[in-house]
């Protein structure tokens, strides 16, 4: 009876796993392989690029990245024009665009959307610091109020946290969390795809949405997995049951490049892995120790051995390709001599560290092990602890770490979004400034380069403030570095914007032989 129940179990699973896999290799279903499983798909409190796949694939924006570059052109407001103080922005609403319940976009739906994200005060909201008021002119016109000029303005109403949400979200509204708890799992907006089902590290589904304005997507659905292993990922890809897989280290990209069926996408970006040092835990709260550890590590060793030249080392917080980037500014380099000599001017010894790490970055444990080395050289013990990524975050939001790697891509072409979010002392913890890093003058300068409109002088500003915040190593800046994943030759269509990473134009994708 044992044996038949399992024979009979067996078959069924078989029947259930031919009948997923001839669903996966369908034409019109694009399977995505990754790591880790997002946080939430809510535009309000999202802010990793995981949850910007769902979120950027469900909602639409006043304003949407013009292709591969970094213009913006009309998505859901067809014009828009500002004042002559720089701090009354009027958006008209184009006709046609519907939430996926068949509910008119409209004015309303906008104000309710940033006052949601600004009630929240996550993340998300900090992309728009001097947003003082939403009014709704008529149903199709909506006027933004700021309480001072904002460069960034209309870029910043094409990132995440702009997403236009259906106000009937409120319908699911508990203890007043504004849905928030719905919203992590689920989709109320008007662009291609809705998520349909969502199960907790396995996987996340989204069909198309009916009433979606543009033209009909050719996938049906997409189906996102979460696969741990690179070795399973991989395995996918090359069977045909994921058509993208993420997280892909560069040694294994380059064996894949060999396999005609599938294209290794590895593009130039401004994605920058640096380490976290929490500035305000002994012993890294004194500078010397700080950049004692700066000089410590062989970054030239990382870039070639662990990103075998895919990378470069940083020079500052602005990355190289965004204006406000200082070629000429410092870099520490590899010198163990002048670390050891910092840490005796120290008075430090028998430091003893832990590096908390995640597998979202498959470079960030063998990075971890560089460290480990480097450090051991100069007399620093450091711990390796892997957690998972949620807790990592949660860890480095609240201060709970000596060292952990961080990743950071920009979300408009502007330097406010390194210099402001990791320096800014009002920005401690989740919102960017991970290192709790207070330099006053600094502060100062960053605030400044963001209140006023003339990019001259604000690039000055922050070039000051880099200089600044470099001596004080806050961070450990490692590497500038490609942005890639693999994807089957069948897939067509994708097209990489700096400011979209492991965000796919979906809508206009497909999968043909």
């Amino acid at each position: 009876m044992v044996f038949a129940h399992w024979k009979k179990l067996g078959l069924a699973l078989l029947v259930t796993s031919s009948l997923t896999q001839a669903a996966w290799a369908a034409s019109d279903v694009l399977v995505l392989s990754r790591a880790e499983d997002a946080p939430t798909a809510d535009p309000g409190v999202e802010i990793s690029n995981s949850g910007y796949t769902f979120i950027y694939a469900a909602y639409e924006h006043l304003v949407a990245y013009k292709g591969a570059t970094t213009d913006v052109v009309p998505e859901l407001a067809e014009s828009w024009s500002v004042d002559d103080t720089n701090t009354v922005w009027t958006f008209k609403l184009a006709k046609g665009h519907k939430f996926d319940d068949g509910t008119d976009v409209d004015a309303a739906a906008v104000k309710f959307s940033f006052d949601r994200a600004l009630k929240l005060k996550a993340g998300p909201s900090d992309a728009f610091p001097v947003l003082k008021e939403v009014q709704v002119v008529d149903p199709s016109t909506v006027k933004f109020i700021l309480s001072s000029q904002f460069a960034p303005f209309l870029s910043t109403m094409a990132v995440s946290g702009a997403a236009i949400i259906n106000p009937k979200v409120m319908e699911h509204e508990k203890d007043g969390d504004m849905a928030k708890a719905w919203l992590a799992e689920h989709t109320a907006g008007s662009g291609a795809y809705k998520i349909t089902s969502w199960e907790r590290n396995q996987s996340v589904v989204l069909d198309r949405n009916e009433h979606y304005s543009g033209p009909t997507p050719a996938l049906k659905q997409i189906v996102v997995r979460t696969v741990g292993e690179i070795s399973a990922r991989r395995l996918q890809l090359v069977n045909g049951d994921a058509d993208i897989i993420e997280q892909v280290p560069v040694d294994q990209a380059a064996a894949l490049k060999s396999d005609s069926n599938i294209v290794v996408e590895s593009n130039p970006s401004l994605y920058v892995n640096y380490i976290y040092m929490n500035n305000k835990r002994p012993p890294l709260d004194d500078v010397r120790v700080r950049q004692a550890i700066s000089y410590a590590v062989d970054y030239k060793g990382i870039v070639d051995g662990i990103m075998q030249g895919q990378a470069e080392q940083m020079r500052g917080a602005v990355p190289d390709g965004m204006w406000g980037h200082d070629p000429k500014g410092f870099q520490y380099s590899y010198d163990v001599e002048k670390a050891k000599a910092l840490l005796k001017e120290s008075g430090k010894s028998d430091i003893h560290l832990t590096y908390t790490f995640s597998q979202a970055d498959t470079a960030w444990e063998p990075v971890g092990l560089a460290l480990q080395a480097n450090l051991a050289d100069i007399g620093i013990k450091l711990d390796l602890q892997a957690v998972a990524d949620t807790t990592k975050r949660e860890m480095a939001a609240s201060g709970n770490y000596d060292l952990a790697p961080g990743a950071w891509t920009p979300d408009f072409a502007d330097p406010y979004m390194f210099m402001n979010y990791w320096f800014d002392p009002d920005r401690m913890g989740g919102p960017g400034n991970r290192a709790f890093y207070n330099n006053p003058k600094v502060a100062g300068l960053v605030r400044e380069a963001a209140s006023i409109i003339d990019q001259p002088k604000r690039e000055q500003l922050y070039l000051e403030a880099q200089k600044l915040s470099t001596e004080d190593a806050p961070y450990l800046y490692l590497m500038q570095k490609n942005d890639i994943f693999a994807r089957r030759a069948v897939v067509k269509g994708y097209v990489y914007n700096p400011m979209l990473i492991q965000v796919y134009n979906f809508a206009t994708m497909s999968k043909s032989e």
